[in-house]
C-alpha cells in the first residue's frame, strides 16, 4: 500500500513527523485532503484544524493558526503557525513530539 510521508513543523520545532495513510488540512481556499499519488501542491493554510492519519493508526489533529502545506510525489510538508496553545488531539505516532 502506498504512504504519505509527513512532517509538520512549526516555527521551532518538529510537531509530528511519520508515514501517513491520508492528511486534511485546512486551506485558504476550503479543506484539502491529500492521498498517496496526490499531483504536487502549494497551498496557504488559515486557521483551523490539519488531521493526519497515521498508517495503522488513528487519527491525530492539531489546531493551527495558518501556514502553509506542499505536497510532491507523496511527501506532504506542513509549516504551521501553531495556536497559543499546540494541542494534539488522538492517538499520535511515537514520532510525534507532542507526546
Amino acid at each position: 500500500m502506498a504512504e504519505l510521508v509527513v512532517d509538520l513543523v512549526g516555527a521551532d520545532r518538529t510537531i509530528w513527523t511519520g508515514s501517513a495513510e491520508s492528511v486534511s488540512a485546512p486551506a485558504a481556499d476550503g479543506g484539502i485532503g491529500i492521498l498517496p499519488g496526490h499531483s504536487p501542491l502549494m497551498a496557504i493554510l488559515r486557521e483551523g484544524t490539519v488531521t493526519i492519519v497515521p498508517v495503522g493508526g488513528r487519527a491525530v489533529r492539531f489546531d493551527v493558526l495558518g501556514g502553509f502545506i506542499s505536497v510532491d510525489a507523496d511527501r506532504v510538508t506542513i509549516v504551521a503557525d501553531e495556536s497559543p496553545i499546540t494541542n494534539a488531539r488522538g492517538a499520535g505516532s511515537p514520532r510525534s513530539s507532542s507526546q
